[in-house]
């Protein structure tokens, strides 16, 4: 899931005129369970612009932002989207570049996006992947050390760990050590004793184009 935060409002409202019609896109997927890009916060952000004299022509929550075909389906026949001059995406990078496709019109972003996230709790999240490209997780017992280790470090601990304790942030766990007591559960501390990493290729493709015998209709 991309975890987002909303950007401060007086940014977003420095963009903005009092005479632009601003419509708000939202997300029902990662922003809003972030509750960035749901129904409740655009209702709480259009408030806020009308108490500062702008003009919110309408809104609509998309099922998926980042995808175009959704995006194209759900905006280009809603008139008040259709009317307006300015567009407030809360949703992240991906959904507002979704967007932008099928529209000329200004694009606010509304999110930062900061990582790829795991769920612990709602309101609760983890970056423990970094989406690099070279997964070597099913080696490392579940845990990513490229995300998960200050250093990155992928074939075992620096020397700085203390009581479990990442040197560069002492109330960190060291990934390695939650590495090695996962593999102490299965007896297969062997793994990272008998295999060495080699350096990752990180170049990751711009785009994936599927045949279409391997999608799904």
């Amino acid at each position: 899931m991309i975890i987002t935060v909303q950007k401060n409002f007086s940014d977003l409202l420095m963009q903005t005129t009092d005479k632009d019609k601003i419509f708000i896109v939202g997300c029902a997927g990662c922003a809003t369970k972030c509750n960035t890009g749901s129904e409740a916060a655009i209702l709480e952000i259009e408030e806020n612009f009308k108490q500062n004299n702008r003009i919110v022509s309408g809104f609509a929550v998309l099922d998926t932002a980042c995808d175009i075909r959704v995006a194209k389906k759900e905006l280009i026949k809603n008139n008040n989207f259709s009317e307006a001059t300015i567009i407030l995406a809360l949703t992240c990078g991906a959904g507002i570049q979704a967007i932008e496709k099928i529209t000329d019109l200004k694009i606010i972003a509304g999110l930062d996006g900061l990582f790829v996230g795991t769920t612990e709790r709602i309101g609760v999240y983890n970056q423990y992947c970094s989406t690099c490209g070279q997964c070597i997780v099913d080696k490392t017992a579940g845990i990513c050390p490229v995300t998960r280790c200050s250093k990155g470090l992928i074939n075992g601990p620096c020397g700085g760990f203390v009581n479990g304790k990442c040197e560069v942030d002492q109330e960190k766990d060291c990934a390695w050590v939650l590495i090695y007591e996962k593999l102490k559960k299965t007896n297969s501390v062997n793994i990272i004793k008998d295999t060495y990493l080699p350096p990752r290729n990180i170049v990751k493709p711009k785009n994936i184009i599927y045949k279409k015998k391997d999608i799904k209709q």
